[in-house]
């Protein structure tokens, strides 16, 4: 049987995750340092897991409402006043999902129609192109650049948007950047969306993990923004729970409301025992974010100083725990350098390009790993620049 014809045109044009890819390469191999795949090395804190233990031993194993937990969603509404500067009602305009992931699916195929143009800034998320896709709509990227700090500029916006752009979708703290977006720029982004009738899905996942003194912005709480975004968050990044499999999207309620259809036809719900461990996180989770940032603070500043000290030139990112060093002097691709990297050092990092077009020439080194691990791969791969 020719199984190629048997399946769906838009899933057979998504190409594998290119981060994936690569990583089935490093299976096997003894005495890899892995800075690749983007989670944190930090076992989610204690009192997270024992409120996810008590919950089962209370026998909380139920379904919950489609939208989550009444408490959690209050909790969220509350987070997200204090940190975000936006208000959502808990009753109606928040809904917890299977991870960030699962909010983006929602988000994209409650708004877009086939043929409808999505517009994101590269290099992105891995996901982002393919959800667009498999949702039916048009991914329609928008190059950044170094020297912008990887930052989405509204003159490159305006460039891109026609009759059927629909939706906008930015990611800052950037995965696999680091960029952060200053208030200037999401102010003329945001003008643009207005002007053009755009809805924007804002994935501020990282956004507790920014590490100098510009605050984070949200462009959900910019004049006139609130009521075209949906913002996502969760609680993978920041509180170490990439296992839990929780998220988070906040928006006007018809936007909410259609989301949580196509959730309640698919997913139900989030687990309970999640949710029960998201409730702890809000409650008391503040202490052990705040040491596992400053622990990512001092790992970004030691890796890009041993890059830049290896005559690789590489920006400072302000946010997430990814750096994006420019390895294009080095005259290979980047999965070129990224496998002779692998075979001659065992360190595992990832193309640039698996990131978009716009990726290629640079190599996404995560940070989210032992300091002592951290030392190891960058006397390796001084020892490999040099032998180049």
């Amino acid at each position: 049987m020719d199984y190629s014809t048997k399946i769906s045109t838009q899933v057979a044009s998504v190409p594998r995750s290119g981060i994936r890819d690569f990583f089935e390469l490093v299976q096997g191999r003894e005495d890899v340092i892995s800075l690749g795949v983007g989670e944190p090395d930090f076992t989610t804190p204690w009192h997270i897991r024992e409120a996810a233990i008590y919950s089962l031993e209370k026998g909380q194993t139920s379904y919950t409402s489609n939208l989550g937990l009444v408490k959690l969603r209050k909790l969220i509404s509350g987070y997200v006043s204090d940190f975000f500067k936006v208000d959502y009602s808990a009753d109606t305009d928040v809904l917890v999902s299977v991870g960030v992931s699962e909010a983006i699916d929602l988000a994209l195929r409650a708004l877009i129609n086939p043929g409808d143009e999505v517009i994101f800034h590269e290099p992105c998320y891995v996901s982002y192109s393919p959800s667009i896709v498999m949702a039916h709509g048009v991914a329609v990227p928008v190059a950044t650049t170094k020297q912008d700090g990887f930052v989405l500029k509204a003159g490159a916006l305006e460039k891109v948007i026609t009759p059927k752009s629909r939706v906008l979708m930015l990611n800052f703290p950037t995965n696999p950047t680091g960029a952060i977006a200053p208030r200037e720029d999401l102010e003329e982004i945001a003008a643009l969306c207005i002007k053009h009738d755009l809805i924007v899905l804002t994935d501020e996942i990282y956004s507790e993990l920014i590490y100098d003194e510009e605050p984070h912005t949200s462009i959900a709480s910019l004049p006139g923004m609130k009521e075209r975004c949906i913002l996502l968050h969760g609680f993978s990044k920041a509180f170490a729970m990439t296992g839990f499999r929780l998220g988070y999207a906040c928006g006007p309620a018809p936007l909410v409301d259609a989301m949580m259809k196509i959730h309640q036809y698919s997913m139900l719900c989030a687990p309970m025992t999640s949710q029960v461990a998201a409730i702890e996180a809000l409650q008391n989770g503040a202490k052990a974010v705040a040491e596992m940032k400053e622990s990512y603070h001092q790992r970004r500043d030691y890796m890009v100083r041993r890059l830049q000290e290896m005559g690789i030139d590489c920006h400072l990112p302000g946010g997430a725990f990814y750096v994006f060093p420019d390895i294009r002097k080095f005259g290979m691709t980047s999965k070129d350098f990224a496998m002779r990297l692998l075979e001659a050092t065992n360190v595992a990092a990832v193309p640039g390009d698996a990131f978009g077009d716009s990726g290629e020439g640079f190599l996404r080194c995560c940070y989210a790993t032992s300091m002592e691990q951290i030392v190891e791969a960058m006397n390796r791969m001084e020892k490999f620049v040099i032998s180049l």
